[in-house]
């Protein structure tokens, strides 16, 4: 198993210091998520192959590894421009993920939910063009239904993934996206079995609550999806049943710390989830055996 954290609270820390920075911390894993200076949010990579190359060696003198990358593009967007483009941006950041040594991206499935049908044949022609391009680098894809995508249920996400058809597609479960998926975390992870690979930790409100009234929301009929990446305990989370039903399905994938919403206190953030998350592993009848980024993995 791996325990990585998702950096983006360090966003503005520079690129070379973010290997120590991370290590300080505790972890040995980063997940990349969208940076300016790297790969941003639904544009294309900003860096060259001599700033990957940097990057690596800052990686591995500080004895940190990279679990995954994490881009956000548009390539199940109902526009064929913005996908077309979403594509290109997709390719690239393949590229530099296998520069990095890494063998993992986790990315959402994008799209509209008020035009889904549309933007599930977008996704499926991105996938056409993509899948042999990480066939042949080698790259894995985990993905998550996010809400607002065109599929945010959690079981059917699972089923879209199965779709694919192939090896080197799962299924990433986003502990603080729970009720958006269905508010059924046990149905949900055995419902995906083997396919489920990585893990997002951070808490979140119930956005239902018993009254539909938990948060409001104007205008009133508003369709925005609102929810929340906090520490464990600040939300509504059953974090001891999620960990449970990962003993029980017998993962063994990487836990990945997400936590945004605390930039003042990022640091105490990312090294408090670090210890809730390992308490809870250490619980196991069988507590998981831990990779370092100098360990093979199987």
């Amino acid at each position: 198993m791996k325990l990585a954290l998702d950096p983006y609270m360090f966003r503005r820390t520079p690129l070379p210091e973010l290997p120590r920075l991370v290590a300080e911390l505790g972890y040995q894993w980063i997940e990349l998520s969208p940076r300016d200076d790297f790969i941003p949010f639904f544009n294309h990579p900003r860096v060259d192959d001599s700033t990957v190359a940097a990057f690596k060696k800052e990686l591995g003198a500080a004895g940190v590894g990279i679990s995954s990358v994490l881009p956000l593009f548009r390539w199940s967007g109902p526009d064929e421009d913005d996908r077309q483009a979403a594509v290109r941006y997709w390719k690239r950041a393949i590229q530099i993920t296998a520069a990095l040594g890494a063998d993992t991206m986790n990315s959402e499935f994008n799209g509209r939910p008020e035009q889904a049908g549309r933007s599930e044949a977008q996704f499926w022609r991105s996938m056409e063009e993509l899948l042999p391009v990480f066939e042949r680098e080698g790259i894995k894809l985990a993905l998550e239904p996010h809400p607002d995508d065109f599929e945010e249920d959690g079981k059917a996400a699972v089923d879209l993934i199965r779709g694919i058809n192939s090896p080197l597609v799962s299924f990433l479960y986003c502990a603080p996206h729970t009720f958006h998926m269905g508010n059924d975390a046990k149905g949900i992870i055995d419902y995906a079995g083997d396919l489920l690979t990585n893990i997002h930790v951070a808490d979140s409100f119930d956005h239902t609550g018993s009254s539909g009234l938990r948060y409001i929301v104007n205008p009133p009929g508003s369709t925005v999806r609102v929810h929340q990446h906090l520490d464990i305990g600040q939300g509504e989370v059953d974090f001891g049943e999620l960990f449970s039903c990962l003993e029980s399905a017998g993962f063994d994938g990487t836990v990945t710390t997400c936590v945004f919403a605390w930039e003042e206190r990022a640091r105490e953030s990312s090294t408090f989830m670090l210890q809730k998350i390992t308490d809870y592993l250490a619980d196991w009848t069988k507590p998981p055996t831990f990779v370092s980024p100098s360990t093979p993995s199987q």
